[in-house]
């Protein structure tokens, strides 16, 4: 069953962790920041909406870091239950889409919980005041991509690099829910 976030809590501040990035290094809130804003979007490799759109999450995150806004992924799954979202899976998944962003690995999954992660993709937009602006989805697609769907994301985050500001009217994102490990 797909999974839904609630609408934007504008100006909810930004929570810093320390992540590990596929390619070693380890991340911090303001490793990933670009100076007019930021997007955070949990994801993993296995979900079928994310896997719909990685290509086109790919291009949009090149585009958002041309204009100065911070780009990150991080995926939280629980590795064990769903081994098609471990680390070595990761790499994998982000070298076929072409990522230019950090794509970290929460394994601990306390950064998706102080974000209050719902789904896979979740997407957070920051201002750079680290103040949330945009709770919503990347576009219109869900399991299957739709060809020349307005860029809900990219115009969003380009209002915010301009203005701080997002836009009042959001469409929540809509994904598999976070796999979360057993108490």
């Amino acid at each position: 069953m797909a999974a839904v976030p609630p609408i934007c809590d504008f100006g909810w501040k930004a929570v810093d962790f320390s992540l590990q990035g596929i390619d070693g290094r380890t991340y911090n809130l303001a490793d990933v920041a670009g100076p007019k804003g930021t997007v955070i979007v949990f994801m993993c490799n296995h979900c079928p909406y994310v896997r719909s759109v990685a290509g086109r999450l790919a291009e949009e995150a090149r585009a958002l870091q041309a204009i100065g806004i911070g780009f990150a992924g991080i995926n939280a799954n629980d590795a064990s239950a769903y081994p098609e979202d471990s680390f070595e899976n990761m790499k994998e998944f982000a070298r076929e889409h072409g990522f230019g962003f950090p794509y970290l690995v929460d394994p601990t999954q306390e950064t998706a919980r102080a974000y209050d992660a719902i789904c896979t993709p979740d997407f957070f937009g920051f201002n750079a005041d680290w103040e949330l602006q945009y709770r919503g989805r990347l576009d219109e697609s869900r399991t299957t991509l739709v060809p020349d769907a307005r860029r809900e994301l990219f115009e969003a985050m380009q209002a915010v690099a301009e203005t701080g500001r997002g836009p009042e009217e959001q469409v929540a994102s809509m994904g598999c829910s976070i796999k979360w490990k057993a108490a």
